[in-house]
């Protein structure tokens, strides 16, 4: 990284996952994901602008633009003001610098919603929830000045490191175990282009932890096996698939090694089932092979071994010399393959909390992943109070998985109520 005569960060490199983002990324592979939360009154754009300036001053992690070098994109201060606009378009897709004033993230407001769409080149879910949770506290106390002033939040000096954890932590001699084989591709016709389907299913989240708990699961376990199971019944069977059905988790690598960077610190594990050659037919089968995968693929030295092998080939001496627009060209030729590696992705980030009285305006907060030609579906989830909303977002003109994934879960008493953009049928309508 390099400061100028006053001291003040000018750029800096992108950390080890980011490298790749800028050179797979366009309007097909937009690899945005987009946090959003639901007030309980409408928005009020002017004060939301200068929420977001604000945090920015906060956060001047986030107050870059990206350029290319020779060899490597890299981040540069940007000067101009953040573009905060009503949304007019599908959630998660690709932002344009030219249209957005240089910047990664963007930020929109409809009715009582505000979003925050964010490239994975600036930073990954754990610190982008950090980020937008500062802007929405921001605008609170903008719009509620007296009512909050008792909660003395502490606007003190951040600490947060602009590091590249993985080269902090990685092992050279780590060797990853993953699977060589091509994964089954949901199959099924697709909407129109462009357009993406959102399908937010709200669940009750003490009684999915009781049912969770009854099963010996953890939220993430279970609801990764009720999505296996919604796949298997309502596609793989259908379409006579063959191909193991491999489900791509994300893991926060700040919960194994000690790290306060914004930048991008994930890893991933991969569950490989292979429905076709084995008897995992059933939920209790399905759930019973989700768990001991979590607990093999969790293992701390299995993470290292992921996470190092995706280190070693960004460090590799002959990709680091190979120029930039060559990059460009063989990545995204070997994306194509890559992405063929996974049938579909659930991240869950959690709880988001939030302090004390800041609490009664806010019903309940979102995640959405950029759906992909490959991956036509992806999952999310996040948790605040007593709501877990685990969203849908697909490119695939059918809401059959999405349906059985509800049933699944009514079905065994968990209350689970359904929002959607309206891309496809109604599924509230449909399933009720």
């Amino acid at each position: 990284m390099k400061k100028n005569k006053k001291n003040k960060l000018t750029w800096r490199r992108l950390d080890n996952s980011a490298k790749i983002f800028p050179m797979s990324a366009g309007k097909r592979y937009s690899t945005v994901f987009r946090l959003s939360v639901l007030l309980k009154e409408e928005v009020q754009p002017e004060n939301l602008k200068e929420a977001v300036i604000q945090t920015l001053e906060r956060y001047k992690f986030f107050k870059v633009k990206m350029k290319s070098g020779f060899f490597w994109y890299y981040l540069e201060h940007n000067t101009k003001e953040p573009i905060v606009e009503e949304e007019r378009d599908y959630p998660c897709k690709y932002i344009d610098p030219k249209t957005n004033n240089g910047y990664l993230f963007k930020v929109t407001y409809f009715k009582n919603k505000i979003n925050i769409d964010i490239f994975h080149a600036l930073t990954d879910g754990n610190s982008g929830t950090t980020f937008f949770r500062e802007i929405v506290y921001t605008y609170l106390e903008l719009i509620h000045k007296e009512a909050l002033k008792t909660e003395n939040r502490q606007l003190r000096k951040l600490e947060y490191s602009i590091e590249d954890s993985y080269i902090k932590n990685y092992d050279k001699k780590a060797k990853s175990n993953a699977s060589g084989k091509i994964a089954y591709e949901l199959k099924g016709k697709k909407i129109k282009l462009g357009a993406i389907s959102v399908i937010h299913e709200i669940i009750d989240l003490e009684q999915l932890k009781e049912e969770s708990k009854k099963n010996n699961a953890t939220i993430t376990q279970y609801l990764t096996a009720v999505l296996m199971y919604a796949i298997y019944n309502q596609n793989y069977i259908k379409y006579k698939g063959k191909k193991p059905i491999k489900i791509c988790i994300p893991v926060n690598l700040k919960k194994y090694f000690p790290s306060n960077t914004m930048s991008n610190f994930f890893s991933y594990i991969t569950l490989v089932a292979d429905m076709h050659n084995t008897e995992i037919d059933t939920f209790e089968k399905m759930l019973k092979f989700v768990k001991e995968e979590f607990e093999e693929r969790l293992k701390e030295e299995e993470i290292i071994k992921t996470m190092s092998t995706n280190v070693k080939i960004g460090s590799n001496f002959f990709i680091k010399v190979v120029p930039l627009i060559l990059k460009n060209i063989l990545v995204r030729i070997s994306y194509i393959i890559i992405r063929k590696y996974t049938t579909i992705t659930y991240s869950n980030i959690g709880r988001i909390g939030i302090i004390g009285d800041y609490k009664k305006y806010i019903d309940y907060f979102l995640m959405l992943i950029a759906p992909e030609p490959v991956e036509k579906i992806k999952c999310s989830s996040c948790s605040f109070e007593n709501k877990m909303v685990f969203t849908f977002t697909s490119i695939l003109d059918d809401n059959s998985i999405e349906r059985e994934f509800y049933k699944f879960l009514t079905n065994r008493n968990i209350k689970v109520n359904i929002e959607s953009n309206g891309v496809l049928d109604d599924i509230s309508t449909e399933i009720k």
